[in-house]
């Protein structure tokens, strides 16, 4: 992925583009269709997806690029580097696998698998291998939770109480995977990388009432190790659409609203008082009600943002963010979550 100035010449080599093919130009594909054409130090080289009206759109966005309609292609181009699945969940685990096999870079969407085992192999491939692997755990680059996971690690909302978070709308339908394994990786990845721990166990209730054997909402209760809980509500079943996380800490309060056009986050400087030395407990608490801040972020798409780490972590072998390993993690507390839904809510360890 470099080229050599001519002999003789002053001028340093400069890095050629490394070449990047889309697997998937659907619903969400098409958005790394038009992040990938116009990031620098890159060149989107190849759009693969078996649905010509899919191809034919993203050909509007990168018309520049080649087109095919079968995955062989793709990983038998000696010239791509890298491969982005933005695919049914159903498939990731195998492309995955096969794109490693082919000696590409990969990011593949959320989640990475869908089964413990497949993340593992996954995981021990891509390492074997010595090639970038990342997951695409959007909310990870997105301004917001960067300045709220700061601001928790600089102690500026005291100890973190507990969590919950709210990810509903009406719709989409899916078929290969229910509410939980479609909208709960965005939030158990942030919980993750805010806290910097997994749970110990997970206790899920769900029920299924628009497809058989489909949870349309799901309920999900984390316990961590330290006495940390979080709470996840996640349905495509709700009249509205929200996306809300609230942090309960020790001397502040913090809600991330990524549905709010502008305010994505109001620290709230509220909780209790007590004085250093008191006799009864609950005598001397006294509620503190602060003000409100509303920070101004800047917001640069968190698509572009996690579409350029990818590139930078090719370019120098930095770990992914949301490498791997930490995609790992999620699959973990998700096959745990299953498995308690399968049992009726019954609390399962994370393994």
């Amino acid at each position: 992925m470099t080229t050599s100035a001519p002999s003789g010449s002053a001028a340093k080599s400069t890095p050629a583009p490394v070449k990047v093919a889309v697997v998937g130009a659907g619903y969400w594909g098409v958005n790394h269709v038009r992040s990938f054409a116009r990031l620098p130090g890159c060149e989107l080289v190849l759009v693969c997806d078996p649905d010509a009206k899919n191809r034919a759109r993203a050909a509007g966005l990168c018309p520049t690029a080649r087109f095919c309609d079968t995955y062989d292609e793709v990983l038998g181009d000696p010239s791509i580097d890298a491969v982005v699945l933005a695919t049914p969940a159903v498939l990731h685990a195998s492309q995955a696998l096969a794109a490693l096999a082919a000696g590409k870079h990969v990011l593949v969407e959320k989640p990475m698998a869908l089964t413990t085992a497949d993340a593992e192999l996954l995981v021990e491939r891509a390492e074997s291998a010595g090639r970038t692997f990342m997951v695409g755990h959007l909310m990870l680059y997105h301004a917001a939770v960067l300045r709220l996971r700061e601001m928790i690690q600089a102690g500026d909302i005291g100890e973190v109480y507990y969590l919950y978070a709210l990810r509903v709308n009406l719709g989409r339908l899916r078929q290969d995977e229910n509410a939980m394994w479609s909208l709960g990786p965005h939030d158990i990845s942030i919980i993750l990388y805010l806290l910097n721990q997994v749970p110990v166990t997970v206790a899920a209730r769900g029920q299924s009432y628009l497809q058989p054997g489909v949870e349309d909402v799901v309920f999900l209760n984390l316990a961590f190790a330290d006495g940390k809980m979080a709470q996840i509500q996640l349905s495509w079943l709700d009249p509205r659409k929200e996306r809300r996380l609230t942090v309960v800490g020790e001397r502040r309060m913090v809600e991330l609203d990524d549905a709010h056009p502008t305010e994505k986050l109001r620290i709230y400087d509220k909780g209790f008082e007590r004085p250093p030395e008191f006799t009864q407990f609950g005598e001397f608490l006294t509620v503190r009600q602060g003000d409100i801040h509303i920070p101004h972020l800047d917001l640069p798409e968190p698509l572009q943002v996690e579409c350029r780490h990818f590139i930078s972590c090719i370019r120098t072998g930095q770990t992914p963010r949301s490498g791997a390993r930490e995609g790992l993690q999620v699959i973990r507390v998700l096959a745990a979550a299953q498995r308690s839904l399968e049992k009726h809510g019954t609390p399962v360890p994370v393994e």
